[in-house]
């Protein structure tokens, strides 16, 4: 029996990639005992380029028991090793940034300080050696990780690459044949009780009634319940990511996949390329105050690698969060609780990561104002940690265009100058349990952009220094020995969707 204060009736304001994930999860979480009903409108366009992922995504998939070869099949997806940055370190300089880790887990000390304590005694085997995903993707190849520890496969991990309005709809033909209800048409008016404020009902333009007791903001950069109804405002992180516009065209594919993102640093921003089965996707992400419109669309369409599919999409935007996503019966969950650009692919996960604390902090129909408090606190803990982890990218080059001088020279959050100067001090870096990029990400990143290491955990002088450097340099032959034996991506990818 049904305890009788429970949420019955969940409405969720816009579609997109966020409402059907969040549909999805709720509808497949509660099943009959909770009635979801979306409101979308055909004649508004959703954002939809957020085209690649992050290992989380597994999770997402697995919770409402997506299968992967239907998934596949169904959103033209690619497999993601990882993320290739180009010039961004210095014009010439390519790093990558792979999913999965470093080296493989021995007795004693975390491995990146056997790394760094056979670095500083001579042996020059360089990072890049010692990750077998940063090799696969080197050759074009991928594995999936395995669970046994003893194999160099259990080291890595992956995600993909899909279009995100063919992930939508199939999400939503999904959520649909779970009993969510779609109603088609466009916000008129918000009804809400007079007494505690909160919202009891949608009105859309054609004057149907969408009642509910908790109410999901997807509407996107709109944020027309959580900014326009609750009145919550923005923090603004544009001085720290000053990259506001970006425009995306999708172009031919011509060759085999490469299975990782690539990102170009270019004068005033990067440029992404994002392999799928049918086509490559491709954006300039940059700050409006360095480059005009046209310059950045120019720049674009001379360097994508076959002809343009489309007309060169703009999008605006303007870096920053929602402190508190969740007000009252009302949560943000996507581009309504905040935006971060798409750097490092985290767009989805944000989603995801509101929709797996909506379900751990579910209310009932008092809304306790603790579980909002809560849910506050750690997605800010989130927005918080991957605003850094962007930003690091940012201010370590030695580019000369202006905007990049700017990065080099701004004022750092104190959580990213603790953390730069405790990794170079002593090659330890420090995270929160529940923060999304770990250490392998972090050691990436620190090392591509630059920033070295001048120390390492004393834990690692207890290993003799023979030893230490034979057992590194074996990993890295191991790796060396595994990757040309792995399969061509695309034979991978044939292999599970059944087009081999």
């Amino acid at each position: 029996m049904q305890a009788p204060d429970r949420v019955r009736r969940v409405v969720i304001l816009g579609g997109g990639t966020a409402g059907w994930m969040t549909a999805a999860a709720l509808s497949r979480s509660f099943g009959d005992t909770v009635a979801i009903t979306l409101l979308e409108s055909d004649a508004i366009g959703t954002v939809g380029v957020g085209e690649a992922t992050i290992p989380t995504i597994h999770w997402f998939n697995e919770l409402i028991g997506i299968d992967e070869a239907e998934f596949l099949r169904a959103t033209k997806a690619t497999f993601k090793l990882g993320i290739e940055f180009v010039d961004w370190a210095a014009p010439g300089h390519r790093y990558f940034h792979p999913f999965g880790q470093f080296g493989a887990t021995l007795p004693g000390v975390a491995f990146h300080h056997r790394w760094l304590k056979a670095q500083a005694e001579g042996m020059d085997v360089p990072l890049s050696a010692l990750s077998l995903a940063t090799q696969l993707a080197a050759e074009g190849r991928f594995a999936k990780p395995v669970g046994d520890p003893r194999s160099i496969l259990s080291t890595l991990g992956y995600a993909y690459h899909f279009d995100a309005g063919l992930y939508a709809a199939f999400l939503r033909r999904r959520s649909e044949g779970a009993g969510v209800v779609r109603v088609e048409g466009q916000l008129r008016n918000v009804e809400r009780d007079s007494d505690t404020g909160l919202l009891t009902a949608l009105v859309t333009e054609r004057g149907e009634r969408i009642a509910g007791d908790l109410f999901i903001d997807c509407s996107g950069f709109r944020a027309l319940l959580i900014a326009g109804e609750m009145g919550e405002g923005y923090e603004d992180w544009s001085h720290w990511l000053p990259c506001d516009r970006a425009v995306a065209v999708p172009c031919a594919r011509v060759a085999a996949t490469t299975p990782f993102t690539r990102s170009t640093a270019r004068a005033a921003g990067w440029q992404w390329r994002i392999p799928l089965q049918h086509r490559t996707g491709n954006g300039y992400v940059y700050a409006s105050r360095y480059v005009s419109d046209d310059e950045a669309a120019a720049t674009l369409m001379a360097n994508l690698d076959g002809e343009a599919l489309a007309e060169p999409r703009f999008l605006r935007f303007t870096a920053g969060t929602r402190r508190r996503p969740w007000r009252g019966n009302v949560v943000a969950i996507g581009l309504s609780s905040g935006f971060l650009e798409p750097l490092e692919s985290t767009s989805i996960h944000l989603i995801q990561s509101g929709i797996a604390k909506l379900l751990t902090l579910f209310p009932n129909r008092d809304h306790d104002p603790a579980l909002a408090d809560r849910f506050n606190t750690v997605f800010a803990r989130d927005m918080d940690g991957v605003k850094d982890f962007l930003i690091l990218h940012y201010h370590a080059n030695t580019n000369p265009a202006p905007l990049w001088q700017h990065c080099r020279t701004m004022t750092l959050p104190e959580t990213l100058i603790a953390r730069e100067e405790q990794y170079r001090r002593s090659g330890r870096i420090i995270l929160d349990a529940d923060e999304l990029f770990r250490d392998a990400s972090w050691l990436a990143v620190l090392n591509g952009q630059g920033i070295v290491a001048q120390g390492y955990n004393p834990l690692a002088d207890a290993i003799d220094s023979a030893t230490n450097k034979a057992q590194v340099r074996q990993i890295a032959d191991v790796v060396a020995r595994a990757a040309p034996t792995l399969p061509l991506h695309d034979a991978a990818l044939a292999a599970i969707i059944g087009t081999a």
